[in-house]
C-alpha cells in the first residue's frame, strides 16, 4: 500500500503531461520529390537542393513528423522558375507557406502564401535559397528557424493546447527536426513507456523500504 501510495503522484503526473500539450508552433521543412513532398531528413543549413529542385516551409501546429501539415498551392518548378533565367550556379524553387489563421499566434495574421525562385552557388544549402528569397529571418540561439520574412514576430516553436507555451520543436538550421522531436514522439504513444513506469515504481519502492527500515529502529 505505501509502493502504490508513492507511486500514484508520481505516475499521475506523468500521464497527464500528454494531455497538456496538443502540439508545437512551428516552420516545418519541405522537399519535393516525384509530385508529392516529403518532410526533410535535414536542417535547410546542411540539405543542399539541386538545380531544378524545389523546396517547401509551412507554418502550423503539428504534433510530429508523421501529422505535420504540407506546404499547400502550386509547386511546380517550371512555373515557378519561369521567370528566371538558366545561368551559373543553380535555380531553386521556394514554396513559401504562412499557415492558418488558427495556427497563427495571438496577434499575429499570416501573410499570404508564395513562391520565389531563388539563384544560389552550387555547393549552397537550402538556407541560402531561403534567406535570398524570404529575408528576414529569425534563429533562435540553437539554430531554431523561428521567423521567416518576418513571422511570426515572436516565439519559436511554443507548445500550444491544454497551457501556457513553452519552448518546443521546429526545424534547426543545422540538423534538420530539432533535438525533441524523440520526445514528441513518445508522448504522441497516449501513455509512459515501460521503463519510465519501471523508474517511477522502482523510486516507490526504495522509499518504502527506507520508510520501513525507520519504523523498525524506532520499534
Amino acid at each position: 500500500m505505501v509502493v502504490l501510495a508513492l507511486a500514484a503522484p508520481l505516475l499521475g503526473l506523468w500521464g497527464a503531461a500528454p494531455a497538456a500539450a496538443n502540439g508545437y508552433r512551428y516552420w516545418s521543412f519541405w522537399e519535393r520529390d516525384g509530385g508529392e513532398w516529403t518532410y526533410a531528413t535535414q536542417g535547410p543549413a546542411t540539405a543542399r537542393p539541386g538545380d531544378g529542385d524545389t523546396i517547401g516551409f509551412r507554418f502550423a501546429v503539428s504534433q510530429n513528423t508523421r501529422d505535420a501539415a504540407r506546404p499547400r498551392g502550386a509547386a511546380d518548378f517550371a512555373a515557378i522558375c519561369a521567370g528566371t533565367p538558366d545561368g551559373d550556379g543553380k535555380r531553386v524553387a521556394v514554396v513559401l507557406d504562412f499557415g492558418t489563421v488558427r495556427d497563427a499566434p495571438g496577434g499575429d495574421r499570416p501573410p499570404r502564401s508564395r513562391t520565389a525562385c531563388a539563384r544560389v552557388g552550387g555547393d549552397d544549402t537550402a538556407a541560402d535559397a531561403l534567406a535570398q528569397v524570404a529575408k528576414p529571418l529569425r534563429y533562435d540561439s540553437t539554430a531554431l528557424l523561428c521567423a521567416i520574412a518576418g513571422y511570426p514576430r515572436a516565439g519559436c516553436g511554443e507548445r500550444v493546447g491544454g497551457g501556457a507555451d513553452s519552448p518546443g520543436a521546429g526545424e534547426t538550421a543545422e540538423g534538420g527536426p530539432a533535438k525533441d522531436e524523440a520526445a514528441r514522439d513518445g508522448a504522441d504513444d497516449g501513455g509512459p513507456s515501460a521503463g519510465l513506469i519501471g523508474g517511477a515504481v522502482a523510486v516507490a519502492a526504495l522509499g518504502a523500504a527506507a520508510l520501513w527500515q525507520a519504523r523498525r529502529r524506532r520499534g
